[in-house]
């Protein structure tokens, strides 16, 4: 049998704009926590799409929600209103406890493009000036790949020959309290943006209480609070919102990701100090709120929020750190295992920085789709619905995929 279906690669490497790096292998369909590739090998998923695929592959409810939506209205625009994106809406309002509007739109980036928007809007609403709108997000952080979110990025990586980028943000340390502290004495802060959880930057969760302070001190000094819960919301970490295991309310979350479980969608929410800034033509998008799209987000917002999926992402999250710390136990690979629910990164060891590409290389070998966040460390995303027999059996692909490794 060969390696891989070099025909369809090829096209991959020939036709697509080269700024991805795929692994050598063509997935094919998929069911719960499995796929299988175009060569009948099977795979469990621990990385669900990038934390997209929150209730697994081919579930029938989302199914179902997709194909009676295909068969009524596919596209209508904005300039009329369709039920889906209306009912979504009110939805998304109700299971946040803090939003009053919301804006639809396709993806993470887009939501955080609004927020950015709205966030400079309410600040010039107030009367002030360019240099009072600046924005702080987290060095580590990461919002998106638009101009203006790669800039709110604060990963110097992203951001790398397509400057000059935008002004008016400001980079400080995660957790560094002090840090933001002396920042806002300093004046001209409008808003911090941060993850709960950041992603890309290790999975690395804010320590206890500093979010808390971020509200503080954004209610002392009249800014505002937003959350980017793109990859950590909806679930992931054990409650729908992650920001509620830290006792605040937000004025701007953003989503996206697992919303749409698969299918393209993103939203801002926005709370009552902000509701009403953006009026008649100060935004817009072609796409968002599409009826098919918003179709599916009901059905997994539902879901995503049901006390059975979110007793199963703390049951199973227990127990991918316990069968994480058994692999270890033996192999010395990992510092540090962190994160919250179903969102674990695992800290490689001294000895073996830099080298998490190479295991997720042996892990796809072995039958297991993996994801990284940076060179350091291994980010475990499955599905929230993900069983306890297709999380140990993972384990057992996870535990022979280093052994290979080790021993190259």
């Amino acid at each position: 049998m060969p390696a891989h279906d070099t025909s369809l690669i090829d096209l991959g490497k020939r036709y697509w704009l080269p700024v991805y790096k795929p692994r050598e292998l063509v997935l094919d369909h998929g069911k719960g926590a499995r796929v299988w590739d175009t060569l009948g090998r099977d795979y469990v998923d621990f990385g669900a799409g990038i934390a997209v695929n929150a209730l697994g592959h081919q579930d029938p409810d989302l199914l179902d929600a997709l194909t009676r939506q295909a068969h009524k209205l596919w596209h209508a625009s904005n300039v009329f209103y369709t039920e889906p994106p209306l009912r979504l809406a009110e939805e998304l309002v109700a299971a946040s406890g803090f939003a009053e509007r919301v804006f639809l739109c396709n993806s993470g980036a887009e939501a955080n493009e609004a927020a950015i928007k709205l966030v400079r809007k309410w600040a010039a609403s107030k009367g002030r000036v360019p240099e009072q709108r600046t924005i702080v997000t987290f060095r580590g952080s990461f919002h998106g790949r638009t101009l203006a979110t790669v800039t709110a990025t604060a990963q110097p990586k992203y951001q790398e020959g397509y400057e000059p980028l935008p002004g008016g943000f400001r980079y400080l340390d995660f957790n560094d309290v002090e840090a933001l502290e002396a920042a806002f004495a300093e004046g001209g802060i409008a808003a911090v943006m941060v993850e709960p959880v950041q992603g890309e930057g290790g999975v690395l969760p804010a320590a206890p209480g500093f979010l808390r302070r971020v509200r503080e001190l954004c209610d002392t000094y009249d800014a505002l609070l937003v959350l980017d819960e793109i990859q950590c919301g909806m679930g992931r970490t054990g409650t729908l919102f992650a920001h509620t295991q830290d006792d605040l309310v937000p004025d701007i979350v953003t989503l996206a990701k697992a919303l749409g479980c698969g299918f393209p969608i993103g939203a801002m929410l926005a709370g009552p100090k902000v509701a009403q800034v953006m009026q008649y033509g100060a935004h817009g998008t072609t796409f968002g709120g599409n009826p098919m799209a918003a179709a599916v987000a009901r059905v997994a917002l539902a879901k995503l929020a049901s006390p059975a999926v979110l007793m199963n992402v703390r049951r199973q999250a227990e127990d991918l750190r316990a069968g994480l710390s058994r692999i270890d136990h033996s192999r010395q690979l990992f510092a540090e295992v962190r994160g919250r629910g179903l969102m674990i990164g695992a800290v490689l060891a001294d000895a073996w920085k830099g080298r998490a590409g190479e295991i997720l290389d042996h892990a796809a070998t072995h039958g297991l789709l993996l994801l990284q966040a940076g060179p350091d460390v291994l980010r475990f995303v499955p599905p929230l619905t993900i069983t306890g027999e297709e999380l140990a059996d993972g384990l057992d692909r996870l535990r022979d995929a280093l052994a290979d490794f080790v021993g190259t």
